[in-house]
């Protein structure tokens, strides 16, 4: 069976994800809670997740923040000829990435987790096999200037529950949110 690929994405209700290089709405403690749990914790012991991320992805996250914790960090860059300080690993695209995590991280990789940016979406979302999108549905709309692919529901369907995921509507800061997991139709 082949493993499954999971995506983790916060989105405005026109699919916007970013702006300027940084999240559109203010600090969502719960929701950064959220998405560190569900990339942090692997269903094996003994294995950790895999976060892959673009580039400019990497280079959004606080310094300080870098490399993602408890977490094997893949940088995608076609510029780069090596990791960028604090990530563990460099691939020039998304087919690379899988290539690492299924030949020389094979037997340390656990879950694997896309977490931006829009083209590593888009990548994701087209890639054949299994897959997952853990989606926060921001329900206020902000200013943004990357956007998440449309997710099709001839490919995606939206699952009624998910183990870990709460089906409650949440808010912080004067946020509006939900979580919502999709799983891909094979």
């Amino acid at each position: 069976m082949s493993r499954v690929l999971n995506g983790i994405v916060a989105v405005c209700p026109d699919l916007g994800i970013g702006k300027c290089g940084d999240l559109p709405w203010p600090r969502l403690d719960n929701e950064f809670k959220h998405f560190r749990r569900m990339t942090s914790t692997p269903s094996e012991e003994g294995r950790q997740n895999v976060v892959i991320m673009g580039r400019k992805t990497w280079f959004s996250i606080p310094e300080k923040n870098r490399p993602l914790r408890g977490r094997i960090n893949v940088v995608l860059s076609r510029q780069l000829t090596a990791p960028p300080p604090g990530a563990h690993h460099l691939a020039p695209d998304f087919s690379s990435a899988l290539r690492l995590v299924h030949t020389q991280l094979a037997h340390t990789a656990d879950q694997v987790w896309v977490i931006g940016g829009s083209s590593v979406y888009k990548e994701l979302m087209e890639s054949p096999g299994p897959k997952r999108l853990f989606v926060t549905r921001i329900l206020n709309q902000f200013d943004c200037d990357t956007f998440l692919p449309e997710i099709r529901p001839d490919k995606y369907k939206l699952l009624p529950q998910f183990p870990g995921v709460s089906a409650e509507q949440q808010e912080e800061a004067g946020v509006q949110y939900r979580y919502e997991v999709y799983e891909s139709i094979d």
